[in-house]
């Protein structure tokens, strides 16, 4: 299920959300690699929560597509690459970046509310903890006809919050607050009747 084989040029085409939001991460990565450039970037797109309290909204959203050096993005990115095509086969397109870009931006908002004035923060790991998050959904929704994706999604949800924990320098805040809003999100949207509608329309097999 989660085994990407796919040619680069069929996974652009069969899952063009995922694809796009790997791309302009890359883009966002690489423009930052320009000593001054990286310095604008971070400077007008952190989650910087003196700056958000003080009107600068738009980096909740900024903030998603910034990262803070080669590994920090390429752990979200793998985690995209490999997760977020199954999500958005089941989700949509639409459905997709919503649950993306929501988890990603209420992990920012719990953030500005959680954490004191001066703290900062970039990523993606928000809105990939929200794409776990809608996983959880279908794994209670599908837990009668796929307990495989049980044994799947559970054990990883599981390691990846411990990981939060124990790692340092590390937005739990956003992660956990992701996590939550992805499987509000899942568990509306995922309902039996709507899976069986869009499995009839865009032939899912789950």
């Amino acid at each position: 299920m989660f085994n990407r084989n796919e040619k680069l040029s069929d996974y652009i085409k069969l899952y063009p959300a995922v694809a796009t939001l790997i791309l302009i991460n890359l883009i966002v990565y690489v423009i930052g690699l320009v000593p001054r450039i990286n310095s604008y970037i971070f400077n007008y797109g952190a989650a910087a929560n003196w700056l958000i309290g003080a009107g600068e909204y738009w980096r909740l959203v900024t903030a998603i597509f910034i990262h803070g050096g080669f590994l920090h993005i390429l752990s979200n990115m793998f985690w995209l690459y490999v997760f977020g095509p199954e999500l958005e086969k089941i989700a949509g397109r639409a459905r997709f970046i919503f649950i993306f870009l929501m988890s990603g931006i209420i992990g920012n908002v719990a953030t500005y509310f959680v954490q004191d004035l001066g703290y900062v923060s970039v990523g993606a790991s928000g809105a990939v903890f929200g794409m776990l998050g809608a996983y959880l959904a279908l794994v209670y929704y599908t837990r009668h006809i796929f307990p495989q994706l049980r044994q799947m999604i559970l054990p990883l949800v599981i390691i990846s919050v411990i990981i939060t924990f124990l790692q340092p320098n590390v937005n739990a805040t956003a992660h956990i607050a992701g996590l939550i809003t992805g499987a509000v999100i899942g568990f509306i949207n995922f309902h039996p009747k709507n899976i069986a509608k869009w499995r009839k329309q865009r032939k899912i097999h789950l």
